[in-house]
């Protein structure tokens, strides 16, 4: 297929995932001069710097920094649950689907999911529903796991007062709530609130400094003290105690310092993509759909498979990962700019325009 589309392929533009994301050059200057120590023996000083900063913002007691958001999220639920206890989870929750199944395969905490709605909340009173009675044939409910923002749901965002909800309902049922906030930055500024309010109910929170926020690696749960004290052991038993982590430390502090409120322009740049897509002939999607820096779409013009189109635009310099036989996944970030949202709508619309021409009598 040729194109007319001046793309370097030596640079693309790479909205396969917010995780591409590259250092800020702050970053790399504070990972130079970082001051380090044993993690482990919780002397690394910038370390000890981010989980208390971490720690504020959330309106937690205490935090620990992790390498990954999966390590976060295993971490959490080994804390508050035992071999053989149940956590109720969403059908399309990162945990359930991209984890490796590493709550059962580790701790042998049962799965319970319920379908998560399109706005990527699960209904409160399924939840309820799904908890346990004290049945000795049953395994016992003790968790409940939430993702905020939702990515399988379009990177949709679950409000305060739902996040509000399911808090109170663990607690009255005596369960812990943990929240895989890995892309909870966007979130809070999708709705304009503090990340403090959307976990207020928490037991448990997971965040990423890797993915908007930029920063080359690493994670953070917060929770009470002693939540923190068992996910310290917990990080150790899974591999995940680190010596002089604190270089990696210094980018996140950088990240956390300077890398949320841009998260503003992303979703700008989502909701531009989302509208030059959706006047594509050939791929569906709504723009109103689009909260926060994903977008989902599908092709739909006949003899076309997202495989395809991704091929295509793979091979004019965008990279935009297929996530079924015809939907599409792409997912704005630092540094992709305006002028490249508008290379990929033209990319897209010659790619099928193309195709379309070559196959036309």
């Amino acid at each position: 297929m040729h194109s007319t589309i001046d793309l370097p392929t030596a640079f693309p533009i790479d909205l396969r995932s917010d995780t591409v994301t590259q250092p800020t050059p702050a970053m790399r200057q504070a990972m130079a001069a970082a001051l380090v120590g044993d993690d482990v023996y919780g002397e690394d000083p910038t370390i000890n710097r981010l989980e208390e900063m971490v720690a504020a913002r959330l309106g937690k007691e205490a935090a620990l920094f992790v390498p990954s958001g999966t390590m976060g999220n295993l971490i959490a639920v080994l804390s508050h649950c035992g071999r053989g206890d149940e956590m109720i989870l969403g059908d399309q929750s990162h945990i359930f689907h991209y984890e490796q199944g590493g709550a059962a395969a580790v701790g042998g905490v049962h799965p319970r999911t319920l379908p998560n709605r399109p706005d990527g909340t699960l209904d409160v009173q399924q939840i309820e529903d799904a908890i346990r009675s004290d049945n000795e044939h049953y395994p016992i409910t003790r968790l409940i796991a939430l993702e905020n923002t939702q990515n399988r749901c379009g990177g949709s965002v679950l409000t305060p007062d739902y996040m509000e909800a399911v808090g109170a309902l663990a607690q009255a049922h005596g369960l812990k709530l943990h929240v895989d906030g890995a892309r909870l930055w966007n979130a809070a500024v999708a709705l304009g609130v503090s990340p403090a309010r959307l976990v207020a109910t928490a037991d448990s929170v997971s965040v990423c400094f890797s993915k908007g926020l930029a920063a080359p690696v690493g994670s953070a749960v917060a929770g009470s003290q002693e939540f923190i004290r068992r996910a310290r052991r917990m990080r150790k038993q899974v591999g995940g105690g680190m010596r002089q982590a604190g270089v990696l430390a210094a980018a996140a502090l950088v990240a956390l310092e300077e890398m949320v409120e841009r998260l503003a322009e992303d979703h700008a740049h989502a909701r531009r993509l989302a509208h030059g897509l959706a006047a594509i002939d050939g791929i569906r999607l709504d723009p109103a759909s689009v909260q926060t820096n994903i977008v989902y779409f599908d092709v739909v013009k006949p003899g076309w498979r997202a495989a395809q189109l991704s091929t295509a635009l793979a091979a004019v310099g965008v990279l935009v990962n297929p996530t079924a036989s015809q939907r599409l996944r792409a997912v704005t970030h630092y540094p992709i700019t305006a002028v490249d949202i508008e290379r990929t709508v033209a990319a897209v619309g010659e790619a099928l325009l193309t195709e379309f021409s070559r196959s036309a009598p």
